[in-house]
């Protein structure tokens, strides 16, 4: 099986790649969705937090690094026994979104990786638009991530997404077929 990771930074447009992808017939797992599972079950981080609601974790997690920290010393270790068990699926090709691949250490796990890039302005705006954020609080999401430089480093794939659809369609479209290839 090719385990191939779709990551990026916040509001660089890894949802409209793996849906690009889907379209292409592909199946893609999104560890976003598997955690948000996980934060929704989790007594833990209820107690912790004192809140399930995933607004107002956000709120204290974006706010304070080291509950970010103790918040992904939770989930993260549940989000990779979930990537395991996908991992023993019946696919020739397993596309999985993790937005937080680098940072989670997970990148190990994946034989390639695409990285979505965007401007930090397109995203900032993107933000803003997406979750009705201020400035201030779009750029502390922005600001909690380690640079993009750093990850497209370590990416095998890097997709610039400051375009159109079409724009980003083609690329995604060309990843697919040397893969394929």
């Amino acid at each position: 099986m090719l385990k191939i990771a779709i990551t990026g930074n916040i509001a660089s447009g890894k949802t409209t790649v793996e849906n690009i992808i889907k379209k292409a017939g592909y199946v893609v797992f999104d560890t976003d969705k598997i955690a948000h599972e996980i934060l929704a079950n989790s007594t833990e981080v209820k107690n912790i937090f004192g809140t399930d609601s995933r607004k107002e974790i956000a709120k204290i997690v974006f706010s304070d690094s080291n509950k970010l920290k103790v918040l992904e010393s939770i989930i993260h270790p549940l989000v990779k026994k979930k990537l395991e068990d996908i991992f023993l699926l019946e696919n020739s090709i397993v596309f999985v979104s993790v937005p937080q691949l680098f940072e989670a250490e997970f990148d190990k796990m994946f034989d390639k990786i695409i990285f979505v890039s965007a401007n930090e302005n397109i995203r900032i705006s993107r933000l803003m638009h997406r979750n009705n954020l201020s400035k201030e609080e779009a750029l502390k999401r922005i600001n909690a991530q380690d640079t993009e430089q750093s990850k497209i480093e370590k990416s095998d794939f890097i997709i610039t997404n400051n375009g159109n659809y079409e724009e980003l369609e083609k690329k995604v479209l060309e990843i697919l077929n040397k893969i394929n290839s």
